[in-house]
């Protein structure tokens, strides 16, 4: 297909593509950008009208009409549930006397978690994907376009699409190949080694814990776990991004890469955290309880889960946005990115200059926490 051949189409959603064209184009499975999540979130009402994530996927098909390329893309008119920070960009903007809002954002919506942005089955498709998500920019008179949490693969296309890129940083943990967690904790300094034993034994001797996956995963499990998550969006967003019914649905549809840590006292639970699962990583999404257990909240995000990837052989976890604390239990400082096409010239300059001095404390900021990771030296 020659780039003078090619057209892209602005559709109104996902859920309107058979699942398994969707698919075709995430070849590795990453439960983010599947056909499963993304049309849970727009059947559920997660995202659509009144949540201002509309959602506007944009698409590039063969001669044959089956998609070739894709963007899992939604006009914003605000920057909630995004973890990359652009408030302050807006309000600048908007002082200048320019309209911040709508924008375009491709991404995994309320997933702070790097993975394919540009879905592609042909990669030379890449240019005119990024081209059509300008277009659909310059068009329609937007500020931006931005690409956020994207893999470190994708990077040098939309820099050579002239896009601007934003470091970041998370914290995983990486698999050096343990055989159970008392390995992992053997490369570990000793006294940390020592502060998660007596956090670990804290917790699991205040309740019970289990690892719940696939099908038997509960109605009552999801009744429960939607009250941890309730209450955890509640504290930090005010309300709640994702509705009872989207939980419903990916029950179903993705209970294959689903598993549920839930603790207990007696038969009661009291708290919850749920993961995502693909071939080389455990996601950590959503945690909440409805009682404070010291050390509870280490244990089921950041312990069972390293548990859970030693015992079947995944190479990371990575366990959301921000969090410091995750550097003594174990998780490393790596970059994150993001790419951004600012319409206004003026606007763009500014940016440019603002995320050159950005990136350079990313940097530093990355090296120091490398520099305090719980590891033995040496």
């Amino acid at each position: 297909m020659s780039m003078s051949e090619v057209t892209a189409e602005l559709l109104s959603k996902v859920s309107d593509i058979p699942a398994a064209q969707w698919d075709a184009l995430n070849p590795r499975g990453n439960p983010f950008v599947a056909h499963a999540f993304l049309a849970g979130l727009e059947e559920s009402g997660s995202v659509g009208p009144g949540t201002g994530w509309s959602p506007a996927p944009i698409m590039i098909r063969d001669a044959d009409g089956v998609p070739a390329a894709a963007l899992p893309a939604y006009l914003k008119s605000h920057s909630q549930g995004e973890y990359v920070f652009d408030h302050h960009w807006a309000d600048a903007f908007e002082r200048a006397g320019g309209q911040y809002y709508p924008k375009l954002q491709i991404a995994a919506p309320f997933s702070p978690v790097p993975g394919p942005r540009l879905l592609l089955r042909d990669p030379a498709l890449a240019p005119a994907i990024l081209a059509a998500a300008e277009a659909v920019v310059d068009q329609n008179g937007l500020s931006s376009a931005h690409a956020t949490f994207v893999e470190a693969g994708e990077l040098e296309v939309f820099r050579a699409a002239g896009w601007l890129t934003r470091m970041g940083t998370q914290f995983h943990w990486q698999n050096r190949d343990y055989s159970d967690f008392d390995g992992f904790l053997s490369a570990l300094s000793s006294r940390k080694r020592k502060a998660i034993r007596k956090e670990r034994a804290a917790a699991q001797s205040a309740v019970r814990i289990m690892q719940i996956s696939g099908a038997d995963i509960t109605a009552d499990d999801w009744d429960a776990f939607w009250v941890f998550y309730q209450d955890t969006g509640a504290r930090k967003w005010g309300q709640p991004y994702l509705t009872r019914a989207f939980f419903d649905l990916i029950g179903e549809s993705m209970k294959d890469s689903i598993v549920l840590f839930l603790a207990y006292d007696g038969d009661r639970p009291i708290a919850g955290a749920l993961n995502f699962v693909s071939p080389d990583c455990l996601y950590g999404r959503y945690w909440g309880c409805t009682r404070d257990v010291p050390f509870l909240h280490f244990e089921l995000c950041y312990y069972q889960a390293i548990d859970y990837a030693i015992a079947h052989g995944l190479p990371r976890v990575e366990a959301g946005a921000q969090g410091e604390h995750k550097l003594a239990r174990g998780y490393e400082a790596v970059p994150t990115y993001s790419a951004h096409y600012i319409a206004n010239a003026g606007f763009r300059s500014a940016v440019a200059d603002f995320l050159a001095r950005e990136s350079q404390a990313m940097e530093r900021q990355i090296e120091f926490l490398g520099e305090m990771a719980p590891f033995k030296k040496g």
